[in-house]
């Protein structure tokens, strides 16, 4: 099965933060749910909340497998989610969209369309939460960051470490407000956006 070892050192962090931002939640989307520790994970952590995996198609057998062998009750089977695609096949409105080390994987692109996908799905009072690294104006950025945003620029020239401006612009467009911006350990944030 497949393993991510930064999920499994940051999930219980970023629950704890989850568990207050998302108390008066119920549904919960997650885009790119990669091996699906997060989503057992926080769903174990808010039994009260309906979790809603998903991946791009290519992705979804190995988070299928996961979701399938240890999700509680409250998790849904995954489903696929291509953030590029005009339209998302979800079902209904959600109280929030949740994403994890997602945004500087994807071209700018792919996220000016997570965007846009976020502004049809949630529902009026809805929140995003977005866990990643940020480059901030006012910030210095650690060596670390500056390195893993090399590195990633090399592996795909159209990926890279976003900056927290331009992400925050891309909100606003989409009606959303910055609600909270948590610092987390190994140089990342927890952002926070409400409807």
């Amino acid at each position: 099965m497949a393993f991510s070892e930064p999920c499994e050192r940051n999930k219980q962090l970023i629950l704890e933060i989850l568990t207050v931002e998302l108390r008066e939640c119920s549904r919960v989307l997650e885009v790119a749910s990669g091996t699906g520790q997060h989503a057992v994970h926080f769903a174990n952590g808010m039994p009260g909340i309906q979790w809603q995996p998903t991946d791009r198609p290519d992705e979804l057998p190995t988070l299928a497998q996961r979701i399938t062998a240890e999700a509680p009750q409250n998790v849904r089977p995954p489903i696929s989610l291509d953030v590029r695609d005009a339209t998302w096949q979800v079902s209904g409105l959600f109280d929030a969209v949740f994403s994890a080390n997602s945004l500087h994987i994807m071209s700018w692109d792919s996220v000016q369309h997570f965007f846009r996908g976020i502004g049809r799905v949630l529902d009026e009072r809805g929140l995003l939460c977005v866990y990643g690294p940020f480059l901030y104006e006012e910030i210095e950025t650690a060596p670390s960051n500056i390195s893993f945003d090399q590195w990633l620029r090399n592996r795909d020239a159209e990926s890279g470490i976003r900056e927290f401006a331009a992400v925050n612009a891309l909100a606003g467009v989409q009606a959303l407000t910055l609600k909270a911006d948590h610092p987390m350990p190994a140089n990342n944030r927890l952002l926070v956006w409400q409807k």
